[in-house]
This record gives C-alpha cells, structure tokens and sequence, in this order.
C-alpha cells in the first residue's frame, strides 16, 4: 500500500466560535478547559473547572464541542492534546489551544488525535517554533501543517487500531499508579500518619536516626562517559536513582573517598523549585560506583534502628514534605532548605522488626511494579510501531 496523499490540516476542519463570558453572560458560569487542564502524558482533558462568568479569563474565548481535537500551542514539545469528551460539549477553552474540528465527512476525529500525537506532527510544530524561553506555534502554523489523508473509512480503521494500542498502554499506566497507591496504603496501615502518630511509637528528631547528612561536591561535571558517574536533581525518578539521567567526573581520589554513595544512602533535594524540595531517592547500590553531587543531600541513616526503606517512605508521605516546604527560604524561582530544619524535623520511630516487615512487602510490591513497567515499555513499543506504519500506509 502506497502513502496517503497529504493534505493541510485547515482544510480539512471548521471554524469555531468564540465568546466572551464577562460580557455575554456576567451572571452565568461556565466550565473552562485551560492549558493545565489537558495530562500531557495522558493526552486527556483532565482538570476542567467551573467558572463564574464574571471571573472569567481573559483567554476563556473558544466554545467546544464533543470531537474537537484541542493542540497545545505553547511548548509545542510537549504535546499537550486532547480529544474532547461528551461531557464537556459546550465547554469553553483557553486561546492556548489550536481548536480543531474536523469537518465530519473528510476527517475522522480519532484519526486527527492519533495524528497530533504522532512524533511527525510534534517534531514538525518544535521546528517551526519560535521563542527561546517560551517556544509557541501559531493557529496557522497548526492548520498549515500536513497529515497524510487515507479515505474515510481507512481513517477510521486506522483509528480503531490505534485506539485499542492506546488503551494497552493506559491500563498498564493505571496499573503502575494502583502499585503506587498501595506502598502508600500499607506505610499508613502499618505506623499511621507521621503528623499525628495515632499507634503512638516514641518521638525521635530526625537527625538522632541518621549517622550524617552531607552535602555533594561541586567538582566539575562532563557529559562524556569518562571517570565517575554523579547525581543531580534530574538523577531522582519516582524514588530511585536513575542511571540514565547522571554525569560524570574524573575518578579523583579524594572525591571516590567523600563521596562516593553507600548503598541505603538516601538524596534529598534541599535546593530548588517549592515543589521539589524535599525529593528523595534511595541508592540501592546500582550503578555499582556512583558520586554525590552538589543541590543533593545524603542522609545516611544508623542501620542499628532505621531501616532505609522505611526512611524514604517516611520522607515522601507528604506530611513530611509539606512540613519542609513550609519551613524553606524562598527567593526568585528557588527555594532552600538548611540542615537544621531537616535534622529537627520530630517524627516517629517504629521498632525496626517492623521496618523491616514494611521493607520486604515494598520490595514484592517493587516487583510487581518491574513486571508491569516490562509490559508497559512493550505496549509502547507496539503503539509507536503501529503509529509509525499507520501513517505510512503500511498498517
């Protein structure tokens, strides 16, 4: 099968209209879909709010229907799109977005978000973005762009497939985040909110559970795979050291011997945005030999009576984490937190047998997570496969 003839976008959909809830409607409400609201992992509207008209923003202009394929404009990188749902015809959406509506009898609306998801689309909009600090496309650059445009009912076959990949994929993603739930499940189930003790276990500062708290070097770090690998902020995902995500520094002696990782040393983010103060990660140990680097503190805990699983644990609930959060100096952009406040932090200490019996089902419920992970990185695989022949005419 040859590829599908390509065909600019804009003709291919309708206009919509707009409005203006202030003035249109002062004493009404309305439900507003803005930028934030679309999950840019999901590619679902997600976080849409009822307004009063009075309050309305000043971006709240486009009125949607159900089928209209919203497309991001800013960080086009990103890919922030949507097809919009039933529930939310009539909705009304940010001029953020490049509302798409295709015209019903030459584009299918399933076909054109599998399209603007698609790596072609969204490599195509960062190239023609502009803006260094703040990348965005046009409208017309949206609707200037091509789509490979089968006839109707190829369109509509190639979104029936897709969509079933789509849904793989989505059920493994539910999975993982159910597994994420559960860890946070059995901590409370078995010690109880830090904030309010509710078992009782004895009080302890948090610097009295750890044997040191030390901060990175700054030695100078490479991109090149040279020397020692070293953490950043960016090493920290979800709870763990990610490999992927290091740099590297020469193989001083100095810096092997004063900072080189233990395994169950723990990272803590204490320089950065609000948001990511207080992000931890527990080193397990892999890679084999790794550094620590500056804007990270390592919590070494006393392995006597803390068991490092159930630190880290204790550290993410976010009780924990808005407690340091209310406690960091804020300046322009960036927030710190001093040693002090985290060392001072009052908190429970659970007999450590009990730590260790938390530790062992974290680690079953790790495993099952490694399983899950496995499955999701192969349905995505088969999805950007069948994405990639579909738009071809190969599928």
């Amino acid at each position: 099968m040859s590829a599908p003839p390509l065909s600019a976008i804009g003709e291919q959909v309708d206009p919509v209209s707009s409005w203006t809830p202030e003035r249109d409607d002062p004493d009404g409400v309305f439900t507003y879909v803005d930028l934030s609201a679309v999950d840019q992992d999901a590619k679902i509207v997600s976080g849409a709010r009822e307004l009063a008209c009075a309050e309305a923003p000043s971006r709240a202009r486009q009125l949607i229907r159900a089928g209209d394929v919203l497309v991001s404009t800013v960080r086009p990188n990103l890919n922030g799109v949507a097809l919009v749902p039933p529930e939310l015809d009539g909705a009304t959406a940010s001029t953020g977005f490049c509302v798409l509506r295709p015209r019903a009898r030459q584009l299918d609306a399933r076909y054109l978000y599998q399209w603007v998801k698609s790596p072609r689309f969204v490599s195509d909009m960062v190239r023609k973005a502009t803006g260094a600090s703040y990348p965005a496309v046009s409208d017309r650059i949206v609707c200037e762009s091509k789509l490979p445009l089968p006839p109707l009912p190829e369109q509509r076959r190639i979104a029936d497939i897709l969509d079933k990949a789509d849904a793989l994929r989505a059920k493994r993603r539910t999975a993982l985040a159910q597994l994420d739930t559960l860890t946070q499940s059995i901590f409370l189930d078995m010690f109880g909110d830090p904030a309010t003790n509710p078992k009782g276990w004895p009080n302890i500062a948090l610097g009295d559970a750890l044997i040191a708290i030390r901060n990175g070097t700054n030695a100078e770090q490479q991109e090149d795979p040279a020397g020692w690998p070293i953490t950043r902020i960016e090493t920290i995902a979800a709870g763990t050291i990610n490999p992927d995500r290091v740099r590297w520094v020469s193989a001083d002696p100095s810096l092997v011997e004063n900072f080189q990782l233990a395994p169950g040393d723990i990272l803590f983010s204490h320089i950065n945005s609000v948001d990511h103060i207080a992000k931890t990660a527990l080193y397990s140990g892999t890679p084999t030999r790794l550094i620590h680097g500056i804007n990270l503190l390592r919590l070494r805990p006393r392995l006597e009576c803390v068991e490092p699983v159930w630190l880290l644990h204790l550290l993410k609930h976010e009780a924990v984490r808005t407690h340091f959060r209310t406690r960091c100096k804020r300046a322009v952009n960036q927030a710190s937190l001093n040693q002090t406040d985290i060392k001072s932090l009052s908190t429970y200490l659970p007999p450590l047998s009990l730590q260790r019996a938390f530790a062992n089902r974290i680690t079953a419920v790790d495993n099952l997570k490694l399983v899950q992970s496995g499955s999701l990185t192969a349905h995505e695989c088969l999805f950007a496969t069948l994405q990639h022949r579909a738009f071809q005419g190969e599928l």
